[in-house]
């Protein structure tokens, strides 16, 4: 049973990847060194955090290395804001009465600043930030706070925040929020893998906060999920792509999961103004795909995907809800010409033959095409 949680603080309750990029930037700039695109960073940074600077900056002391991060960190750090179901975690924790603690890398001021903004320092019992490798202290907090390992977990966006887990003997969660890639995390072999503190809350709420039980059947429904999702066609037939975390960082298409008694249709349009801000009209069914143990998606599952088109209502002002990391309007031969997850490569395929609709395809028995006209709302 669950008693105890310890945080990671940067990229799990709170966003602050930007700043840190940018300040990382701006020390390779007064190094000498080329700066990295924010993808490079994020594969290529770890902790503890002087492993990335000895690959990039050897000939610079870590003193002066960190004299240039904090400086320019400073400048950027009101871009620091909650992460989107962080809140109502730390609350979820407060009313089953589990006691909270930050484990972290980030410096006291740093900490303290974000804190007060945030609003978390009320709902943490107590921080150990400023810490370079948090293997050396999981130990000492265990003991200073009388922690049983059994019933504490340790919550991070890091591969060293997993090897922190394991090093203590903890159970361990990597949430995509933050800064590792799901291939980074996967290969750290986390106990459970999310995609956010939301869906880590359900998980534990399922079992009756037995870890357990949350480990041999996080994620993991006892039937195939029914998802919708649709290619948006703006006035210049330019098609709507976002990429996202959760299917690898490669870029798809927006959509959800249907829910009881809802229409495919209506799914579809709440789905995409939830995710994207956008209504949509002239909606068109093109195929249907099971997508089942995708190494592509964050984790195992058996998804039945109601694929369509449709088009845009009005001016295309997307407005992401956080699900998605970014978006493009492109032309289709663009899209297709971008690293995507493999059922919107599909759809996309299918939506490029000749006349719009899908013809059957040579398959390996995993995916169905339907023409359109075989829908039945």
């Amino acid at each position: 049973m669950i008693r105890n949680v310890i945080f990671d603080w940067s990229g799990t309750l709170v966003d602050d990847l930007p700043a840190v990029w940018r300040a990382s930037n701006h020390v390779f700039t007064r190094a000498g060194v080329t700066e990295l695109t924010l993808e490079q960073f994020r594969a290529e940074f770890v902790l503890p955090f002087k492993g990335f600077y000895d690959r990039y900056v050897p000939h610079i002391a870590l003193p002066q290395l960190e004299e240039w991060f904090h400086a320019h960190f400073k400048l950027a750090q009101d871009t620091v804001v909650a992460l989107p179901h962080a809140r109502p975690f730390l609350e979820f924790c407060r009313r089953e009465k589990l006691r909270t603690f930050v484990l972290s890398t980030v410096h006291p001021d740093h900490f303290e600043v974000q804190q007060a903004a945030t609003g978390f320092g009320a709902l943490i019992d107590r921080p150990y930030v400023g810490v370079l490798d948090k293997r050396q202290k999981i130990h000492e907090i265990l003991s200073e706070n009388g922690l049983d390992p059994a019933a504490t977990i340790f919550i991070g966006d890091m591969e060293h925040d997993i090897e922190t887990a394991r090093h203590g003997g903890l159970g361990s969660c990597a949430v995509l929020t933050g800064y590792n890639h799901v291939e980074q995390l996967r290969a750290a072999r986390p106990d459970v893998l999310v995609e956010h503190l939301g869906e880590l809350r359900v998980i534990l709420e399922r079992h009756g906060m037995n870890w357990q039980g949350a480990v041999t059947r996080a994620g993991l429904p006892a039937e195939p999920i029914v998802t919708v999702g649709a290619a948006i066609f703006d006035a210049e037939h330019r098609v709507l792509m976002i990429r996202t975390h959760k299917w690898s960082n490669h870029w798809g298409i927006p959509g959800g999961k249907t829910k009881f008694g809802e229409t495919s249709e209506a799914a579809l349009r709440r789905e995409i103004l939830e995710e994207t801000a956008l209504e949509i009209e002239s909606i068109r069914f093109v195929l249907v795909q099971d997508c089942i143990h995708s190494q592509e998606f964050y984790r195992d599952a058996h998804f039945v995907l109601l694929n369509y088109t449709c088009r845009c209502a009005g001016r295309p002002a997307v407005r992401l809800n956080g699900e998605a990391q970014e978006f493009r309007w492109v032309t289709l031969a663009e899209a297709l010409a971008l690293p995507l997850n493999e059922p919107t490569r599909i759809l996309l395929e299918a939506v490029a033959e000749d006349d719009g609709v899908a013809a059957p395809r040579a398959s390996d028995g995993s995916v169905a095409v339907l023409p359109a006209a075989s829908h039945q709302k």
